[in-house]
């Protein structure tokens, strides 16, 4: 178990790739299966364990995953995520080079047949997407991006990117031609900011590994 954070209401979890957040019905294992099981294991817990996720990255996705460890806390950190009191702040490695150093990128996406699809404006269920990047450096023929993720749509981040010609590196699905390691993508979520359910006073976490050192 790679923890960022513990107290009594909440657990940051840093998941690598290839590990399903959440249970999914499968003999898969999953990080939240893990970390109930450390909570158990480490404060000898009799009976189950209250642990529910605040969010989900992919499977193919590392980084930073918020866990509620009270009923009042998941109720109050569901509802900042609704309102977009957060901030999240994915890397990724893409291929290629963005022709601005920093852009915001602003779509209408829908989501389509386990797929996000970049549509036009007015197009019937689709959902805006609003993201900011930023070139931290650049890798040979990949460029590092630090992404500052405004709203949380299906697949958002890798529909937008591939969108401007920069398919995050493994990504398939969306384009990609240049492998990262083990079938995953290379994308992480880095840092996270939200408001402590119980003090109310805004909190920092920030992954231990760097998206690089995971592609070795």
């Amino acid at each position: 178990m790679d923890i960022v954070y513990l107290d009594n209401h909440l657990m940051v979890v840093e998941k690598p790739h290839g590990l399903l957040t959440q249970p999914s019905g499968t003999s898969l294992p999953s990080l939240e299966e893990q970390a109930k099981n450390y909570i158990k294991t480490t404060f000898g817990k009799p009976g189950n364990v209250f642990l529910e996720a605040v969010h989900r990255i992919d499977r193919q996705v590392a980084g930073l995953v918020l866990f509620a460890r009270t009923s009042k806390a998941l109720a109050r950190m569901n509802q900042q995520i609704r309102d977009g009191n957060c901030q999240k702040i994915y890397h990724a490695i893409v291929q290629g080079c963005p022709k601005n150093n920093q852009q915001t990128l602003q779509n209408w996406i829908l989501h389509d047949d386990f797929k996000a699809k970049i549509v036009t404006h007015g197009t019937q269920d689709a959902k805006i997407a609003i993201l900011q990047f930023k070139v931290i450096k650049t890798l040979g023929n990949t460029t590092l991006l630090e992404i500052n993720l405004e709203t949380g749509r299906y697949h958002q981040i890798r529909a937008q990117l591939a969108y401007i010609g920069c398919p995050i590196l493994g990504d398939e699905k969306y384009g990609a031609t240049t492998p990262f390691k083990d079938n995953a993508i290379a994308l992480q979520h880095k840092k996270l900011t939200v408001l402590h359910p119980i003090s109310k006073e805004p909190i920092t976490f920030v992954a231990n590994h760097n998206l690089e050192q995971r592609n070795t």
